[in-house]
C-alpha cells in the first residue's frame, strides 16, 4: 500500500491537472523538500563555481510546470520524473549558454557510469548527454525513461522497476544497454 502522503500527493496532482489551484497551493509544501534533493542530486556533477543553486533549479522547473498544462499524472513518482526531465533541461540549457558564451570552454562535464552512486565528475559533457539522451528516447523510449529515472532523478532500479511497472531483470538490462549505446554514440560525437 503506498503511504498516505504519497497517496496525498497523488490525489492533489489530479486535482491540479483538473484545474484546481487550491490543490496546486497544497502540494507544492509536500514535495518542496523532495525537489531540493532531485536538483541537489542533479547538480552534484556540475563543474566547480557552477552559479545555479538548488533552490534556483527548484523553482525554474516550477515556473516551467506552470507554464505548461499539467500532464495525465500517473502517480507521485510520473510527477518526479517529470521535475526531474525539467531541470535537466534548465541545466542543459544552461550549459548551451555558458558553451556559446566561452566557445566551448570548460564545458559542463558528468560521469555516465555509476552515475546513482558516485557523484564525482568525469568526461561526457551534459549537452553531449543530452543530445545522445534525445536520440536514444527517438529509438527506445523505455530505455530513456530508464535512464533519465536513474540517473537524473536518483531512482534505484527497484523504484524504477515499480514505476514503469516491469521487472527489474529488465529495469537493469535496459540500464545496462542504455549506458553503453550512450557511451557509444556520446564518443561518436565528441
Amino acid at each position: 500500500m503506498e503511504p498516505k502522503p504519497a497517496k496525498d500527493v497523488t490525489r492533489l496532482l489530479q486535482g491540479w491537472r483538473d484545474g484546481d489551484r487550491k490543490a496546486l497551493n497544497a502540494l507544492l509544501p509536500l514535495v518542496y523538500d523532495e525537489l531540493c534533493r532531485l536538483a541537489h542530486f542533479q547538480l552534484r556533477n556540475e563543474r566547480p563555481g557552477h552559479t545555479l543553486l538548488s533552490h534556483a533549479l527548484v523553482h525554474g522547473a516550477y515556473l516551467r510546470l506552470l507554464g505548461t498544462k499539467p500532464p495525465e499524472w500517473e502517480s507521485r513518482s510520473h510527477f518526479f520524473a517529470i521535475a526531474a526531465q525539467l531541470m535537466r533541461q534548465i541545466l542543459v540549457d544552461y550549459a548551451r549558454g555558458h558553451r556559446a558564451a566561452k566557445r566551448g570552454a570548460s564545458v559542463c562535464r558528468i560521469s555516465l557510469d555509476d552515475a546513482a552512486t558516485m557523484p564525482r565528475r568525469t568526461d561526457v559533457d551534459v549537452v553531449a548527454l543530452d543530445d545522445a539522451l534525445r536520440e536514444l528516447s527517438r529509438i527506445d523510449p523505455r530505455q530513456s525513461r530508464v535512464v533519465v529515472l536513474r540517473y537524473f532523478a536518483g531512482l534505484a532500479l527497484e523504484q524504477i522497476s515499480e514505476g514503469l511497472d516491469i521487472a527489474p531483470a529488465t529495469v537493469q538490462r535496459d540500464w545496462t544497454s542504455a549506458r553503453a549505446w550512450l557511451h557509444r554514440e556520446i564518443s561518436r560525437r565528441t
